[in-house]
């Protein structure tokens, strides 16, 4: 089930944890930027003519920051030049201090299905320290206003002061409409470069241990709520798992447009440049923006698809293994199997990670994919 990506990098302001392509002063670019994915997506347009896609997801940045023609427009384009679902999954992510009736309008009109929306924590102090531009007040209001559609809520542990009852707060606001079925669940990273990482050297962020503990109450009480974990971080209603991130942990094949979108079509994984004007440049003459790729394939390709499999609470599917590599994931992973047991388990015809070890997942997987 192909899917289609496509980059909106534009916010109104930078969280002091993202590490992505996003940039708040660079609005005024944003017509010459979707003029550029417009063509981007024409110039792919041929060599991905025989391809049925059944999910669309437009990520950031904040897609919901930029006037709401420009994802009427991609829409537009993406209906035109690709072969598309009728029943496609489209998913838009929003903040909720973006977000509006007329906008809404505009969407619906577009074709969006489907929205996932940033609450991160339901403490308005923890929501100024992490630089987010609304309140538990404007996510509560964004909530309502989407009430009727299909919605995804992202929360994040591992905040600084955090407690089990912040967590149990956000996740029962996150939950409190009927429209949310799926939940993600994020740990704080710190990575290097962000505000964050200050923090985090400065010995201000909960330890391993204390965020283990924290995830470990959430996917119980979630699981309470009806909202069963399928992917380390990812939890639904059933029949509401992601398809578009589904893909991913599949190894499927997709197509990535704009800033430092990645895409991996044909067993090549290829990824955008994550400098706006250097995509524009490349785009306005008739060049390809890519500034990485690889053709991943033979032992690298199994690494791979063991990798993400293991991420999910499904795990690897014997059968479909040995089809897609014509080999038997036994034999090609022996001695990581044998040094891993006390951490596997079979089910049907499935090797997953038992549900206790899936948030250490790395620990395990490491010995797979060295």
């Amino acid at each position: 089930m192909p899917g289609i990506y496509v980059h909106v990098p534009f916010c109104k302001s930078k969280c002091t944890y993202c590490d992505f392509a996003s940039y708040p002063r660079e609005i005024g670019k944003a017509e010459a930027y979707f003029a550029c994915l417009y063509k981007e997506m024409k110039g792919r347009s041929e060599t991905l003519k025989n391809v049925t896609f059944d999910t669309i997801y437009f990520g950031g940045g904040t897609p919901s920051y930029v006037d709401p023609k420009f994802i009427y427009g991609a829409m537009k384009q993406i209906s035109k030049l690709f072969s598309v679902k009728p029943n496609a999954e489209v998913t838009l992510e929003v903040n909720p201090g973006t977000i509006t009736e007329e906008k809404l309008k505009v969407y619906k009109m577009a074709g969006i299905n489907r929205f996932s929306i940033g609450l991160q924590t339901a403490n308005d102090e923890s929501l100024r320290s992490l630089n987010r531009i609304h309140t538990k007040k404007e996510f509560e209001d964004a909530l309502e206003l989407l009430s009727d559609y299909n919605l995804s809520v992202d929360v994040m542990i591992g905040l600084p002061n955090e407690s089990e009852v912040d967590v149990k707060n956000s996740i029962d606001l996150a939950t409190s409409k009927k429209g949310v079925n799926h939940i993600s669940l994020y740990a704080l990273k710190s990575e290097d470069g962000t505000p964050m990482y200050t923090k985090y050297l400065n010995g201000e962020l909960p330890s391993e241990d204390e965020v283990a503990d924290i995830y470990d109450f959430s996917v119980n009480y979630l699981k309470q709520k009806g909202y069963n974990r399928y992917e380390v971080s990812n939890f639904s209603k059933d029949g509401y798992r992601s398809k578009h991130n589904l893909n991913y942990w599949k190894r499927g094949e997709y197509i990535g447009f704009g800033v430092g979108a990645s895409s991996f079509i044909d067993g090549r994984r290829f990824t955008n440049t994550e400098k706006i004007d250097e995509y524009v440049h490349c785009i306005l003459n008739n060049k390809v923006a890519e500034v990485f790729s690889e053709v991943v394939e033979n032992d690298d390709a199994k690494g791979e698809y063991v990798m993400l499999a293991l991420r999910t609470s499904d795990g690897i599917n014997l059968a479909d293994y040995k089809k897609t590599f014509g080999t038997l994931f036994k034999n090609d992973f022996k001695d990581a199997i044998n040094k891993n047991r006390p951490y596997l388990e079979v089910v049907g015809q499935n090797v997953k990670i038992k549900d206790e070890y899936l948030y250490v997942q790395n620990t395990i997987l490491v010995d797979f994919i060295g």
